[in-house]
């Protein structure tokens, strides 16, 4: 039976968001319809909305979500009605080369519901990141779907659908930091306190935030930072060598995508040491680096996409140690708003001055 429900929706560049009737079909094969519950507000939903992503126009906005299978289509085994579940991005296809080789989290084929979701007078709407989920109910691919425990809450887990999963990733997954490793993460929103609170859970002993901002060292620290650099006062790369014995991190996370911080990421590692883009960059940027300096120095350069995870395998792991009281997502979510198109305009200004780490949209 096709739903008629609330949905917020950026009809097109740079317009203000709206509240819409949204028209979810019925699950087809494959698909799932989930009960939203709760969803960040993400740097990439407002990319959407400034058409820095694309022009389909209008977007179904929000990405970063957690909720309830209301129901599933033909041929769904992996999840049921009133299953707890997480979404994601990327729904492994479990046949293409990377998932052939046994590395799914590099799916190089992954996917999203065949159905749309529409406007009512039909209108097709493009869902951010292939969920859409600023809206009470959404049609999703049934790999989108992850079952965690559902004592977790809703606000909490979520993000894990997204960006802190990201700076969770992009340290235990692709950093692969190690008892005793010294790391240094440049950029301390979200995604990069994330990263802090990865290299706590996998035992650095020395983790170094770097960031423009002195209120983002302070919740840094919060988040697991042993040492703290103010990088508008101090040169970061003497800085994060003098805090290492004048040889650099083990690994150094750049969480914020621009050249002249990646650089910054390159020269503050130790030898044959790693970095780890996580940070995303636009179309326009370009790196320039003595190649010299690239043999030179060894070890690895990596970028790490969506935290190279694996939803299946890491979200309910993470939400186990959430349970436990050994990761704090409860400390990522700065506030939590109504789903309302003025309250969403109001987070995304809050997000751009950096005053809160994730503000959730509660339903």
């Amino acid at each position: 039976m096709v739903q008629h429900v609330r949905g917020l929706v950026a009809p097109g560049r740079d317009e203000p968001v709206r509240m819409e009737t949204v028209v979810v079909p019925d699950p087809g094969p494959g698909e799932a319809v989930v009960a939203v519950q709760a969803c960040g507000v993400c740097h990439t939903d407002l990319h959407y909305k400034q058409g820095a992503i694309n022009d389909e126009f209008p977007f179904l906005l929000g990405h970063e979500a957690a909720g309830v299978v209301e129901a599933v289509g033909e041929g769904v085994t992996e999840v049921a009605a009133d299953d707890f579940v997480i979404l994601n991005w990327r729904a492994v296809c479990g046949r293409c080369r990377a998932c052939a080789r046994g590395r799914p989290w590099y799916c190089f084929d992954t996917h999203n519901a065949a159905q749309p979701m529409t406007l009512t007078d039909g209108t097709v709407l493009s869902p951010a990141l292939g969920v859409g989920a600023f809206v009470e109910k959404t049609l999703v691919a049934a790999g989108q779907c992850t079952k965690v425990d559902p004592a977790a809450a809703p606000a909490a887990a979520g993000l894990l659908g997204c960006g802190v999963m990201a700076g969770l990733g992009a340290a235990l997954n692709t950093g692969q930091v190690g008892r005793g490793d010294s790391v240094a993460v440049i950029g301390c929103g979200g995604v990069g306190d994330a990263a802090i609170a990865g290299a706590r859970l996998a035992g650095a002993a020395r983790i170094i935030a770097v960031d423009i901002d002195p209120r983002k060292l302070t919740t840094a620290r919060a988040m697991g930072a042993t040492h703290t650099v103010d990088s508008s006062a101090q040169d970061p790369v003497a800085a994060v060598r003098e805090l290492t014995g004048g040889f650099g991190a083990d690994v150094v996370i750049e969480a914020v995508g621009r050249p002249e911080t990646y650089e910054q990421a390159f020269y503050s590692r130790d030898l044959a040491g790693t970095v780890v883009l996580v940070g995303v960059p636009t179309p326009e940027m370009t790196l320039r680096l003595p190649l010299l300096d690239v043999f030179g120095r060894g070890g690895a350069l990596k970028s790490s996409w969506y935290g190279d995870c694996l939803p299946s395998r890491d979200f309910p792991m993470l939400i186990d140690l959430y349970r436990q009281g050994r990761l704090d997502l409860d400390a990522f979510v700065s506030e939590t708003i109504a789903l309302g198109d003025g309250e969403l305009e109001k987070a995304f200004g809050r997000m751009e001055a950096g005053e809160v780490l994730r503000s959730v949209v509660v339903l």
